[in-house]
This record gives C-alpha cells, sequence and structure tokens, in this order.
C-alpha cells in the first residue's frame, strides 16, 4: 500500500470563513419571488407537432418557482382528468381543453390570452 503524504497543494480546494452564515450562502440558489397572479400573462396554445399528430395544449409565461409551477401543473391535470407534463418553463396537458384551461386560470386570476386558431 502505497500512502501519498499530503502537501499544500491538496488542500487549496478548502475554503475556511469566520462567518456562521457562509455556508447557508454557499451553493443555495437564490429564491426566486413569487409574482402575483394578476401580473402573470399566460399564453395557451393549441398543439399537434411533435407529438404524433396528437392535440395538447400548452401554457407558457408562468413566472415563478419550480415548485409554483409544479402544483399549478398538478391542479390543472386533477381538474381535467387528463395527463400532462412540465417541461423547460411551461406546462402540456394532454387534449383539446383550451378554452376549460382559459377559464381555469381566469377564475386563478390569471391574466390570460388564447393564441392561435
Amino acid at each position: 500500500m502505497n500512502k501519498k503524504k499530503k502537501t499544500l497543494n491538496d488542500f487549496s480546494q478548502l475554503v475556511y470563513s469566520t462567518d456562521p452564515d457562509a455556508v447557508n450562502r454557499m451553493g443555495e440558489d437564490e429564491e426566486q419571488e413569487e409574482v402575483a397572479p394578476s401580473d402573470q400573462l399566460l399564453t395557451v396554445h393549441f398543439e399537434k407537432k411533435h407529438r404524433a399528430g396528437k392535440p395538447g395544449t400548452l401554457i407558457k409565461g408562468f413566472e415563478g418557482s419550480d415548485e409554483a409551477l409544479q402544483n399549478l401543473a398538478r391542479e390543472l391535470k386533477s381538474k381535467l382528468a387528463t395527463g400532462g407534463t412540465v417541461k423547460d418553463g411551461e406546462i402540456f396537458i394532454q387534449g383539446m381543453f383550451r378554452d376549460r384551461i382559459l377559464a381555469f386560470l381566469q377564475e386563478k386570476g390569471f391574466k390570460v390570452k388564447r393564441v392561435g386558431g
């Protein structure tokens, strides 16, 4: 067994601080402030591209944390009794539910714009 002797270069990656909150500030992402629904404009699109010709409804423009976006998607899927996903800050709902989604989002207080036919 060959043991390597530690040198000063081995410890060059360590950071020491006397600040007790330094650990909390390092590595933690800045928390996003929640944006009120009335201050957001969501666009609701009907889409068939890249989905084997199956219709879907895409909701874009949500501002807020990923957790809030996941919760909104969960509520929509539950209300519509359908599947869907959240990807790249957008909610995709399986099926043609654009009008029902518009009404639901307006009830929640969002500003909503219908995009496309």
